[in-house]
């Protein structure tokens, strides 16, 4: 029998509505499989769909978090999907059942800044969506900017100003007139000061955000941001090994195992292998999913998930495909 590792609650749903709401974009409606409400979530929360196959994916809450009826999700059907998208949108049809686990709060909003600048990129507007109906709630300060290839790609389309807090969103299309287009430098630099920046979407947008801003002097602690998918520019971002990886050992806290990870190793398939669980998602240090707390050694941080002052304390990190620097790691497994 094998050891399960923080392996979360799960909890019965079902497709009350589907519905297309962008070129290669479906919206779904989750309600309790038993009638009955919704564990509450924070703005910028996701939820990870267990699908069949054995796959878990994660999806951000778009829908208002004082709505206990439903969760919101929407998703995006990539090309090169690994089966994620694939299968919810050619298998979760209305009135099927699935499991889900809890909501998860790993993009939080900033609820300090005196406004927020929540800057999406394509379906990365999801998460900002539940934070923009949280801002108009409270009468904070906020505008919401999304960027997408062409308005057919625009999630909800002219639904989209219907949404919660999304009434005065302003849409940048790349094939669109010049002077809509997005303009980064003079977006952020048009914001007062102590502006918060919450970022979603794809890498190229997020990168070059953060370096505008960066390059413009704004505070680390104003920067947000949630990749949906790993750089594979960026070194490890595929999960996989890299040239010149060794082995090393990582040792389970609670029981004293010492397990060996080879060089074409991840951790979480050399403890697999030794019939230890280790709950993954995206399997690309992207979603935190398997988020392992360390106790010793030096990890060899690979994620896209931990900021460098979390990478630099060395008290956590990703296996799904982060390695270690030391001959071993202790976790607090």
């Amino acid at each position: 029998m094998s050891d399960a590792v923080n392996l979360p609650a799960r909890r019965w749903v079902r497709v009350e509505r589907r519905e297309r709401i962008a070129q290669d974009i479906v919206a779904l409606d989750l309600v309790d499989g038993e009638g009955g409400e919704l564990p509450a979530f924070e703005a910028g929360a996701h939820i990870e769909l267990f699908l069949p196959g054995g796959m878990i994916r994660p999806y951000s809450l778009y829908g208002d978090p004082q709505d206990r009826d439903r969760y919101r999700i929407a998703v995006l059907r990539e090309p090169a999907s690994r089966g994620g998208s694939r299968a919810v949108h050619e298998l979760l049809l209305p009135w099927t059942r699935l499991q889900i686990g809890p909501p998860k709060a790993r993009f939080p909003l900033d609820a300090q800044a005196p406004k927020v600048l929540l800057l999406a990129g394509g379906i990365g507007l999801t998460p900002l969506l539940s934070m923009a109906a949280v801002l108009a709630q409270g009468a904070r300060p906020y505008a919401l900017h999304l960027a997408c290839r062409s308005a057919a790609r625009v999630p909800f389309g002219a639904g989209l100003r219907d949404l919660p807090g999304a009434g005065d969103a302003v849409v940048h299309l790349d094939d669109g007139e010049p002077a809509q287009r997005l303009d980064l430098p003079a977006l952020l630099a048009a914001q007062p000061p102590d502006t918060a920046l919450q970022v979603c979407g794809p890498a190229g947008l997020i990168d070059a955000a953060l370096a505008e801003a960066r390059r413009q002097g704004w505070a680390e602690s104003r920067l947000h941001w949630e990749r949906f998918a790993a750089d594979p520019a960026l070194e490890g971002g595929d999960g996989g090994p890299v040239e010149e990886d060794e082995a090393f050992e990582v040792e389970l806290a609670h029981s004293g195992r010492v397990i060996s990870v080879r060089a074409d190793q991840t951790v979480v398939e050399a403890l697999g292998a030794e019939g230890i669980e280790i709950l993954t998602s995206c399997g690309e240090g992207v979603c935190g999913t398997c988020l392992t707390r360390v106790i010793s050694g030096e990890p060899d941080h690979r994620d896209q998930y931990l900021t460098p002052e979390e990478q630099a304390a060395c008290d956590q990190f990703l296996p799904c495909c982060s390695r270690a620097k030391s001959s071993r790691l202790v976790l607090d497994l």
